[in-house]
């Protein structure tokens, strides 16, 4: 009896802590970010430029356009696209529960780890994909209102996200699985990769079976006398 009394105390401990974080982390300053176009943006390596001193020229009909703001379009495009389909982890709620403690969040501790997290991530895809890959549907997503996000739309999205992974769980690594799919699904570039960066992902996914998510990484915390929260 004693021991189950215990248990519940640590179990309204942790929401009542989850509840805290969640308040305290969760609120979001709308802030606009200013670029300077007289110095170049650099991104994990890769250099961007918002002005060229390039001259203005005469369209095809004859009228003056400045090919400048053109360059600068695409310059910029290209930026968003880069920085968009870099993967990004976050704070998470209502994830299977850290075997030994009532976490089911790690709002407010666990940003060191996703940061690791993220780091790797970028290194996979660097390694799998090359740094000049970008997501194709990165400007589409871009499209979606940030606050449009509620706390319901996005656990709807990564359970769906989730379940389409499911079906891959069963494949030890990359290499093996990519034998077993037929040659004409492989034989298409662009599949191939989408395949690739979905698979990469799912690595990260907040579930004990995910090989770098949130709960693999803890346990390996404990073999160095860490617990989830330190």
């Amino acid at each position: 009896m004693e021991a189950t009394g215990t248990d519940e105390v640590e179990k309204i401990k942790s929401k009542f802590m989850s509840a805290w974080h969640n308040m305290k982390y969760s609120w979001v300053l709308k802030t606009k970010t200013y670029f300077s176009r007289n110095s170049p943006v650099f991104l994990l390596g890769k250099c961007y430029h918002f002005k060229t001193d390039e001259p203005s020229e005469l369209s095809p009909n004859g009228s003056s356009y400045d090919i400048n703001d053109e360059i600068v379009s695409r310059n910029v495009e290209e930026f968003r696209k880069d920085f968009i389909s870099r993967i990004w982890l976050t704070y998470r709620e209502e994830f299977p529960q850290i075997k030994g403690s009532a976490l089911t969040t790690d709002c407010g501790w666990g940003c060191t780890l996703r940061t690791g997290q993220m780091l790797l991530a970028q290194g996979l895809i660097v390694h799998f994909l090359s740094r000049d890959w970008t997501w194709p549907d990165a400007l589409i997503s871009d499209n979606l209102d940030a606050e449009s996000w509620t706390s319901h739309t996005v656990k709807k999205f990564t359970s769906s996200l989730e379940a389409s992974f499911t079906r891959e769980r069963e494949c030890k690594n990359l290499v093996i699985h990519q034998k077993k799919v037929p040659k004409e699904v492989w034989g298409h570039r662009e599949m191939t990769d989408e395949h690739c960066h979905r698979k990469i992902i799912s690595w990260f996914g907040d579930s004990p079976c995910a090989n770098f998510g949130l709960h693999r990484l803890i346990e390996y915390g404990n073999k160095s006398g860490k617990i989830a929260g330190d």
